[in-house]
């Protein structure tokens, strides 16, 4: 049986930002995690807080973070470790060469691939949007052959009525050369851009907008697999602004980031134990003595002085509702909040200006993450929550599911 500072139960950004930020403090570190990370399906972006609870658009996300109710994850996170979890991201991050740029007291807008602008913080450079639209005069959507889900037609139908008439917009098709008889994916031409000959034959055939300053070009998520090197070569040699939109998964974006939070893991001693599920936990006095994770069909426990618990909420099964109105939180059986009354539960419009009920769902805590009842009253001294387990908020709603678990992953490390 080995014994840990802390254990982690959880590899997506919130239960990694955990891990990470607890071993920089010279702590041993132990990650259970059962599946791939959700970031393959993320963007990657650090959404702060994009809209408040009448779906009001948030120009500085840091302020209105102090006006959230008592029981959002940000009012028990509190803005000041937000600001120390953005420092503390946007430094990791640079030194692991994809470093994000933004700020905590506006918001950068990021094009997606069917053309609308998304509000976000945090970005990194291939994808820093708006701020790489100033002073520009035209827009160049740039697609690939026999990508599918990227159409330039529609996203420049959607770019005008969001980036105004007065620009200019056209689009242009790159040939990868790649064979096969099907459809690319994001990650085929990510792959390809890899390569000395893609990057070559890429910037070749974009060779006519050659230094022209007043123009941006935007393109698929497929500015390389790792880093922001393929960028930053790309940008140079076309001597203009290039900008990546978002997409749907395979996230690119959100696999570079992935890399970066595995690689530093590694690098800072934490043991990583894939394909292993915890099960259930030991309790004794008010505290959690270890934790059962299940490898095939052996069993092993394993304990810790502190526990993060970062399983994704109902996202990814960490807590789960079989029955109406009796949800179950699956490794410590904590108690789950959620909004009573079916009427209440969810919204006849699925995009409408009202969160959606079921949305927040999950472990309510108090000021140090750790869980409580429902009359406030302290469950587990040495368990925090982080992340998507946390109840009081509609990530999707707010657009802050990646702040929230950065935030909460960070803090729960310092207590």
């Amino acid at each position: 049986m080995k014994h840990s500072d802390v254990i982690v139960i959880g590899s997506g950004v919130a239960g990694m930002t955990a891990a990470l930020a607890s071993a920089q403090q010279g702590k041993s570190v132990t990650l259970l995690t059962y599946g791939a990370s959700s970031l393959s399906l993320n963007s990657g972006l650090i959404d702060i807080l994009a809209f408040d609870d009448e779906h009001k658009a948030v120009k500085s996300p840091l302020e209105g973070i102090k006006s959230l109710p008592a029981d959002h994850p940000y009012s028990k996170i509190g803005a000041d470790y937000v600001e120390k979890a953005v420092e503390f991201f946007c430094a990791f991050a640079k030194k692991y060469h994809l470093p994000y740029h933004g700020s905590l007291n506006s918001q950068m807008m990021v094009p997606t691939a069917v053309g609308t602008l998304k509000p976000t913080c945090l970005a990194p450079h291939s994808l820093s949007g708006s701020e790489s639209f100033v002073g520009k005069k035209k827009v160049v959507v740039v697609g690939v052959k026999g990508l599918k889900d990227f159409y330039a037609d529609i996203m420049i139908q959607n770019l005008k009525k969001a980036m105004g008439e007065e620009l200019s917009y056209e689009s242009v098709e790159i040939d990868t050369g790649i064979e096969g008889g099907r459809d690319l994916t994001i990650l085929d031409v990510a792959r390809w851009l890899d390569t000395p000959k893609g990057v070559d034959s890429f910037t070749e055939q974009l060779k006519s907008y050659k230094g022209q300053t007043e123009t941006v070009l935007i393109v698929p998520q497929i500015l390389g697999t790792s880093g922001h090197a393929c960028y930053l070569t790309v940008a140079s040699r076309m001597e203009t602004d290039v900008v990546e939109t978002t997409g749907l998964p395979p996230s690119t974006n959100g696999l570079r980031l992935q890399a970066i939070f595995r690689q530093a893991l590694k690098d800072n001693g934490v043991e990583f134990v894939e394909n292993t599920k915890v099960i259930g936990a030991r309790e004794e006095g008010g505290r959690c003595t270890g934790v059962i994770a299940q490898a095939g069909i052996r069993q092993k426990v394993y304990t810790a002085d502190k526990y993060i618990l970062a399983t994704g909420g109902f996202y990814s099964g960490g807590i789960t509702m079989r029955d109406f109105e009796q949800p179950r939180e699956e490794v410590f059986g904590l108690p789950v909040f959620f909004v009573k009354g079916e009427e209440n539960w969810s919204n006849a419009e699925l995009f409408s200006n009202k969160p959606q009920g079921y949305a927040k769902t999950g472990v309510l805590t108090d000021e140090k993450l750790r869980p409580v009842d429902e009359n406030g009253k302290l469950v587990l001294e040495n368990v925090y929550v982080v992340g998507r387990d946390l109840g009081g908020y509609d990530l999707c709603f707010e657009h802050s599911g990646n702040g929230v678990a950065l935030a909460s992953g960070y803090k729960a490390a310092q207590m």
